[in-house]
């Protein structure tokens, strides 16, 4: 289990959130079985989603997505994250490595190449704000932070890592962004800076002094005073984090409905049902002939084309076609007390 803290330093000039998410990245590594470097691109990733997340959402049913578009080998890097302490992600491309940078460190740049970063932020309602800004290095940290300077307008130090043991297990991950305050004092700024160039990276810090005494170290001469959460339920004053996907077996049979029927009497004949896996998390979901012409009764079609008119899905949402007239030109019929 991850957890996230917050504090103020510098009598309320600086604001400090941090977020150790050494179990969340294992347990994405394991589901997606991702390469070392793949490990600490989406590790840096979800990461920076929780993060954001407790930056910016005002509402806790919002979600905070974050997508790293890159021309590199990753193929790109999505991570969704809300105040709830739930995250999920994916890499397009697992699998993929790049050699190690000159330090021998994890070359991350490299396999996200160039591109944009972008901030999808939904709200209750189901509205949705996107913004995005070109990557400045590909390192995720550096980008997240000038994301929040010019989307945000929030000056912002922002560390992230991941350390990868050899044997491919992450052994610390975590992340710290330390929000300047208006009128923060020069003193105060230079100590934040002589402090991080110090520290020279988060995981190291993390892997040896935890999360408290890694922000505490970074927070040094600064006068850090975490927030007391314990009044909210949090015990420790941390905010737990997990990786928790959304997926189910209902939601599963329901992207089945997109084929028709035939189409589906072709997987049994091939395959002797269907599998659909969740690309947010790694599940497998098998379904049986028998489940797959269950689908049959729950849906209406065009008698012309088959194209999908209607369908009852498993959380209850009924999915009806937005248009009068099909797409062959057929006028669409839905019945009149439809069926689960």
């Amino acid at each position: 289990m991850g957890r996230l803290m917050r504090g103020l330093a510098a009598d309320g000039q600086l604001r400090v959130l941090a977020a150790e998410t050494t179990d969340v990245v294992e347990e994405a590594r394991r589901r997606h079985r991702l390469s070392a470097t793949a490990t600490a691109a989406l590790g840096r990733g979800l990461t920076a989603a929780a993060l954001l997340a407790f930056l910016l959402v005002k509402n806790p049913r919002e979600r905070i997505t974050l997508i790293v578009d890159g021309d590199g080998p990753l193929g790109g890097i999505v991570a969704e994250a809300g105040v709830d302490g739930k995250l999920r992600g994916y890499v397009r491309n697992p699998a993929a490595e790049a050699e190690l940078r000159d330090d021998g460190k994890l070359n991350v740049a490299a396999l996200i190449g160039k591109g944009e970063l972008r901030v999808l932020r939904v709200l209750a309602d189901g509205e949705q704000f996107d913004s995005s800004v070109p990557l400045v290095s590909g390192e995720i940290a550096e980008d997240v932070a000038y994301y929040l300077w010019q989307s945000e307008q929030i000056p912002s130090a922002v560390m992230l890592g991941v350390l990868v043991e050899p044997g491919g297990e992450v052994r610390a991950a975590g992340g710290v962004v330390v929000q300047v305050m208006p009128g923060a004092a020069e003193d105060v700024l230079k100590r934040l800076e002589e402090n991080i160039a110090r520290a020279s990276g988060i995981t190291g810090l993390l892997a040896e002094k935890g999360l408290r005494g890694a922000v505490e170290e970074l927070m040094e001469g600064l006068d850090l005073q975490w927030t007391d959460l314990k009044a909210l339920g949090y015990e420790d004053s941390a905010i737990p984090l997990s990786f928790e996907c959304r997926c189910s077996r209902e939601k599963a049979l329901d992207t089945l409905s997109f084929f028709t029927p035939e189409e589906r009497e072709e997987m049994i004949r091939q395959n002797g049902g269907a599998e659909v896996v969740c690309h947010w998390c790694g599940e497998v979901y098998r379904f049986s002939p028998d489940e797959l012409r269950s689908l049959d009764a729950q849906e209406v079609r065009c008698p012309v084309c088959g194209e999908l008119w209607y369908k009852k899905r498993s959380d209850g949402v009924e999915m009806v076609y937005p248009e009068a007239v099909c797409k062959c030109g057929t006028p669409v019929v839905l019945p009149e007390e439809p069926s689960a």
